[in-house]
């Protein structure tokens, strides 16, 4: 059974946080964090958090083996883009884009 978990408007650029994500799709849950945790990116902290999400999510539903669990879908969307501005030489203004992202986890059971 799929159990999913999202984290929206993470302040984040989706370019960093793939980075991150790319290491643990399709890997076991357990396998996953234990990479995570040692990976020196700030969008690891959050990914952590979010896959632990989605495994409280998963032990609400009775029929789920927490133990067999996998990343079957891991996948981080742009968010809405907050503009700032930066001035520069000569009166002009540069545009500063602090960039989100939605990140989506979806957990399943290893079938055997």
């Amino acid at each position: 059974m799929e159990v999913k978990a999202v984290a929206k408007y993470v302040r984040i650029a989706p370019r960093k946080v793939r980075l991150v994500i790319d290491l643990v799709r399709g890997k076991k849950v357990d396998e996953a964090l234990g990479i995570l945790q040692f990976t020196p990116k700030r969008a690891s902290k959050v990914v952590i958090k979010l896959i632990k999400s989605a495994i409280a999510n998963a032990e609400q539903n009775p029929g789920v083996d927490i133990d067999n669990l996998y990343i079957k879908r891991i996948y981080a969307d742009e968010g809405p883009t907050l503009k700032r501005i930066r001035p520069r030489a000569f009166g002009r203004a540069y545009l500063i884009r602090k960039r989100t992202s939605h990140i989506t986890v979806i957990l399943d059971e290893l079938t055997s």
